[in-house]
This record gives C-alpha cells, structure tokens and sequence, in this order.
C-alpha cells in the first residue's frame, strides 16, 4: 500500500518552525508599514507647530536617500558576515532616528533624526530579505512573501486615522516614539533567529574594493540629493543653480549601481528599473503633497486628511491581488502600460484639484486611483524583473529595484520641495498688500509640486512599453527583436 502523501504537513511543520521568527518579521513590516502612513499623515501638523514648511520635503526625501546607503551596505556586510550584525545596527539607528525626531523642537533636528531612520531602515529592509532567504527553504518563500504583503493591509487601513487619532490627543511625538518603544521588543527574537546565520558558503561575488565604491557611490547619491533639499534655503539663481548640478550628480552616482542601460530605458530589463525609478518617483513625490493640500487649504485635520492615504493603499493592495489572481493571464508589459496610465490620471487630477480649486473629494478620489496604477505596475514591475534575472543576478538585481524605487521617490521629493519653496515664497512676496493671500500662495505651490509628478508620470507611461515580455511570459507569442535583446541584457 502507497503511503499517504506527507508533503503538505512536512510544510506545514516547516512553517510552524519558524512562527515565533515569521511572527517577529510581519510585525516588523507592520511597524514599518504604519510608520509611513503615519508620518505622511502627521507631517503637516508637525511643519506648522516646528515651523517647518522650507523642510517638508527634506522631511520624506532625506531618509530615502540616506537609505540608499543603508542598503547598499547592508547587502555588503550581510553577504560578507550574515545579517545579524548589519540588522542590529540598522534596527538601533532607526530607533535612535525615531525617537530623535519624536522629541525634536525644531525641524532641523526632526530632519536629522529621520535621516538616522533611513539609514537604519534601509538596512533592515535588505537584511529583512537576505534573513528570509537564510532562515527558510524555499517551499515557504511564496508564504512568507504573501505575508509580508499582507502586513501592509492593516496599516494602510487604520494608519492614517490611528496617527491622526494620536496626533490630536496625545499629540504627534508619539507617533514617532510610540513605533520606537515596539520595534526593541519586536527585533529580540529575530536577533537569536540571525546569531547563528554566518556568511554564505559560496561567499560574496562582489569583491571589498568594488563594495567600497558601491557604498561611496550611495553616499555620493545621498549627499546630492539632500543637497538638493538645501537649496530651500538659498534664494532663486543660487537655488536653482544648485539643485540643477545635485540633481545630475545623484543621477551620474546611481548610474553605475543601475544594469546598464537604465537611465536610457533601453528595452528590457533597463527600462523595468526607469519605469519603477519615474513611477515611483511620481507616486511618492505627489503623496507627501495630498495630506499637506488638504490640511492647508481645505482645512482637515490629520485623521480625515489620512482618508487618500487609506482609499490608495487599500486600492494598491486591491489591485495587486487580482493581477497575482489573473497570472500569466495578463502579460506583465500589459500591467505596467495599464498601472502607469493610472498614475497618470491620479497625477494630473491631484494638479487639477490644486491648480483649479477643485473639491477635495475629487483629490480623494484620483489618488485612490494611484493606489490602483501602483498595484498593477509595482507588482509586474517585480515579477519582470524576476524574469529577466538569472539565478546569479537576482540578488542584485533586486537590490538595484529597491535603489531605483528610493532615488526616484527621493529625487521627486528633492525637486518638488525646492519647486514649492520657491514658487510659495514668490507668490508670497507677490501678495503683501492685496489681501487674501494664504490660500493662492498654497495653491501655486502645490499646483508645481504636482506639476512636477505629472511629467514623471507621462514620462513612465512613456517608457512602460518598453518593458517588453521576459522568457518566463514567452509562450505563443513571437518574440521581437527588442525583446531578444533585452533578454541578454
């Protein structure tokens, strides 16, 4: 008699294992997850009690590029060493970067600690993945993934009213401070998880002299980009000068941490790291401005201006459910093009709602629609890249996503804050002694800043044909020239 098949319960007995680890590792997401809701939602009541309106910008783009470095040494150090080290010095920075900027009383030394945060954060992310790989065998990858997505879900459910709750009661320090107290508590077991996980046996395929130029290219990425943020502060020839020389230096730096091609969204895989680099920097470039937009003009506080935080991430999740229900249904180029003619339409409606006076629900609803362009175009933008990546690439290939993904957002950030700062300041000069100037100067400067994310999202519109169909989504269809090439890009 053939013995029953054991396989399932092997898998589940494999996964029971390793609950208190995967426990601690949602959790992990989840604090993460709710802290970006969080922060977004709060920001504009923390501009206006610190006085910080020049920085809000820097606020978001600052820990993006600090994480650029925080990634790109954590790959190197866990590759060389394991992850236990790079993970407990990256969990400690962004505790002391929470915390930094939950205590803070001016804006420059939030901004200070939420570099700290990023530099930690980006750390985490990378060894996060890299402990996944270590600790689990790859019959529970595709659980552990889904329940990373899933953390996401609650978070952008309850985030944003949760911080606004928090923000008008026990006022907004907590939100920052409250996240510090539970991620100690959160990482303990994941440290006794990582002690025993050295370096890999095959070692690291990137020699210490070309991982020395990789971190100083990160920190060159990062230096431009808060340089960019600086340019707040200068008037508008020496600010605009400045921010056209620092915006080409991190574009020249993130080039050679990029596969080749990528700037010049050559077909293939190239193209799926611009397409992700132009919509992400579109996405989170305008996102910043949607809370800040409703809370400036229309005069919402920070639970009810969370509200497009919560439809968008709620349609991204959305979304991205049914493309991963539809499979090899809907090719992956097909998604992008779709996904990045949603932002589109996001974008532009948010410029219309700032540039045109238009109603605030109008705002609520074309950002849900951004949720909904993200989820399609951010998934298949990944399941791409996986199909482009041979199994010596793939880790950093995913690296280089995760680079693209924080220098677009962070670069959009950059230039939108120098755009707002400067227009609002113009506009500002422009209205003393005609009355009724708070709310124009708000909405010029809000009309650029989601100008500028019109343009990138018309540009990854442009550019998501590119993509083209990997070997993994070839089957019927004929291949086309572009696509042969891209393959052995």
């Amino acid at each position: 008699m053939t013995p029953p098949d054991d396989r399932p319960r092997t898998t589940d007995a494999l996964w029971r294992e390793r609950r208190t680890t995967t426990a601690a590792l949602v959790t992990l997401v989840v604090l993460v997850a709710f802290e970006s809701f969080a922060v977004t939602t709060v920001m504009p009541r923390v501009a206006d009690v610190l006085d910080g309106h020049a920085l809000y910008a820097f606020a978001f783009a600052g820990p993006l590029a600090t994480g650029v470095v925080g990634m790109v040494v954590a790959g190197s150090w866990s590759d060389r060493h394991g992850p236990f080290r790079p993970f407990l010095a990256g969990a400690v920075l962004f505790v002391v970067g929470l915390v930094v900027a939950g205590l803070a009383a001016s804006m420059p030394v939030l901004v200070l600690g939420r570099l700290a945060q990023g530099l930690g954060g980006g750390a985490v992310n990378v060894t996060l993945i890299v402990t996944l790989a270590r600790a689990y065998p790859p019959v529970l990858h595709p659980r552990a993934f889904a329940w990373f997505s899933a953390a996401w879900v609650l978070p952008s459910l309850v985030g944003p009213a949760v911080a606004g709750i928090v923000a008008e009661t026990a006022g907004w320090r907590w939100v920052f401070l409250a996240v510090a107290l539970l991620v100690v508590p959160t990482s303990l077991p994941l440290l006794r998880t990582l002690r025993p996980l050295g370096p890999p046996e095959s070692g690291s395929d990137v020699s210490p002299a070309e991982a020395r130029v990789r971190v100083l290219l990160a920190v060159v990425v990062a230096a431009a980009v808060l340089a960019l943020n600086l340019a707040v502060e200068l008037s508008a020839v020496p600010s605009a000068v400045l921010a056209a020389v620092a915006g080409v230096g991190a574009l020249v730096a993130v080039r050679p941490l990029l596969p080749a091609g990528s700037l010049r969204a050559r077909p293939g895989l190239p193209s799926v790291l611009a397409t992700r680099l132009l919509v992400s920097g579109a996405f989170f470039g305008a996102q910043a401005y949607v809370p800040y937009l409703l809370a400036a003009r229309d005069g919402w506080g920070p639970a009810a201006s969370g509200l497009a935080l919560t439809t968008a991430a709620l349609a991204w999740s959305g979304m991205s459910a049914v493309q991963g229900r539809l499979g090899q249904r809907l090719l992956s180029r097909d998604a992008v093009r779709l996904g990045t003619v949603l932002v589109v339409a996001a974008t532009v409606g948010a410029w219309l709602t700032a540039a045109a006076g238009l109603h605030p629900a109008v705002l609520v609803t074309t950002w849900t629609l951004a949720g909904a362009g993200m989820g399609l175009a951010s998934s298949r933008l990944n399941v791409l890249l996986l199909g482009y990546s041979g199994p010596g690439t793939q880790g950093r290939n995913s690296s280089a996503l995760s680079i693209a993904d924080a220098v677009g957002a962070a670069l959009a950030l950059a230039v939108s804050g120098v755009l707002f700062a400067l227009v609002s300041g113009a506009s500002a000069a422009g209205e003393h002694g005609t009355g009724g100037g708070e709310e124009v100067v708000g909405t010029a400067g809000f009309a650029v800043a989601f100008g500028l994310t019109v343009v990138l999202s018309v540009l990854a519109a442009l550019v998501a044909p590119r993509v083209g169909v990997p070997p993994t989504e070839r089957h019927d269809e004929p291949a086309s020239v572009d696509d042969d090439a891209a393959s052995r890009a």
